[in-house]
């Protein structure tokens, strides 16, 4: 019971540290904007369109746009939301049928298949927002995957709005030089630099301040912390990851201790 009573702040502190999406994220607001711009003018609009967004592991991107994908649910009612994360699938053409299902399409197979989704996406219908998490994990030999998606929006009547999602900045001009040289141009980029120390430091800050009482770790700690994983990857991830365990750490010792302390009333 006593250990019930101190260990509930810690119980707290671990939970805002785990790396879900939060209300607001600090330090991405510039990217926040762009999202949400990106998708009512092509999205809302009825403009076809694609947009890249690169960034290291932890540095907010699929958060980000889960993020504006919430604030932006019912805006986006009226059109189709497809969400896959690449990883998953089995190769890189797998890609095809997953969406196919997503939408409803009867099963085909080979050119059939991705014949009938362009048939689908330039017919009269709703716009259909595909967001590809993971993208590199596409790339193939003649990178005819990629090229195919990202050609999709450039269709004549297309309703097809993409936003991939990948790791590797130079993605589009390694892998999808040929699109640059279309009218078009290329997709739309936007990149997501490493945190700073300082935006690590708000981003604990801020999830600690959630708990209630005095401050489970010191804000000493926090930077400490903040400027560690700065130095090495800016990868917010990692920085929650650590203050949890530290949390966890503090929180074995304190059930020790508490295990250990007479009970009220001078009992054994």
């Amino acid at each position: 019971r006593l250990f019930r009573q101190e260990g509930t702040c810690y119980q707290q502190a671990k939970q805002v540290l785990h790396a879900a999406v939060p209300d607001q994220l600090q330090g991405r607001e510039r990217e926040t904007g762009i999202l949400r711009q990106f998708l009512q003018e092509h999205v809302l609009g009825r403009r076809p369109g694609s947009l890249y967004v690169s960034g290291a592991p932890g540095t907010g991107k699929t958060a980000c746009l889960s993020r504006v994908l919430l604030d932006c649910k019912d805006e986006l009612a009226g059109s189709r939301t497809v969400v896959l994360n690449c990883m998953a699938l089995g190769s890189p053409q797998s890609v095809f049928p997953a969406l196919a299902q997503h939408l409803g399409l009867p099963v085909a197979t080979g050119r059939e298949r991705i014949r009938s989704l362009e048939k689908h996406l330039t017919a009269k219908g709703p716009m259909v927002l595909l967001v590809l998490d993971e993208l590199d994990q596409l790339e193939s030999k003649g990178q005819d995957v990629l090229y195919t998606l990202f050609e999709w929006p450039r269709l004549p009547s297309s309703r097809l709005v993409l936003v991939g999602l990948a790791n590797a900045l130079d993605l589009t001009d390694r892998s999808l030089a040929r699109l640059g040289a279309h009218p078009a141009g290329s997709p739309q980029l936007l990149h997501f630099p490493p945190y700073t120390k300082e935006q690590l430091t708000r981003i604990l800050q801020e999830r600690l301040g959630q708990v209630a009482g005095d401050p489970v770790l010191d804000s000493a700690a926090l930077q400490f912390c903040a400027r560690k994983v700065s130095a090495v990857s800016g990868d917010a991830r990692k920085a929650l990851d650590v203050c949890r365990r530290a949390v966890e750490v503090v929180e074995l010792e304190v059930r020790g201790q508490t295990l250990l302390k007479p009970l009220p009333g001078g009992e054994s």
